[in-house]
């Protein structure tokens, strides 16, 4: 099972909330891009809740302000 988590970073900390975001288990790569969101990130997990699971250790990255979660099942 495959997640798109679009997240929203404290201005001025993109940078680290990126290298936070990249070692979270799951998360299978991350990268900065411009607009209403600051960083993107793909997730690959076993199911929805090992998905869930990341999404919440995304979520408690310090810098991050606000996630989306897309799941592709």
């Amino acid at each position: 099972m495959y997640a798109c988590i679009l997240i929203r970073a404290m201005r001025g900390k993109v940078v680290k909330t990126l290298e936070g975001v990249k070692a979270v288990k799951g998360v299978v790569k991350a990268f900065p891009v411009y607009g209403r969101y600051d960083i993107v990130a793909f997730v690959d997990a076993a199911d929805f809740n090992s998905v869930s699971k990341t999404s919440e250790e995304v979520n408690a990255v310090k810098g991050i302000k606000s996630t989306e979660t897309a799941v592709e099942g």
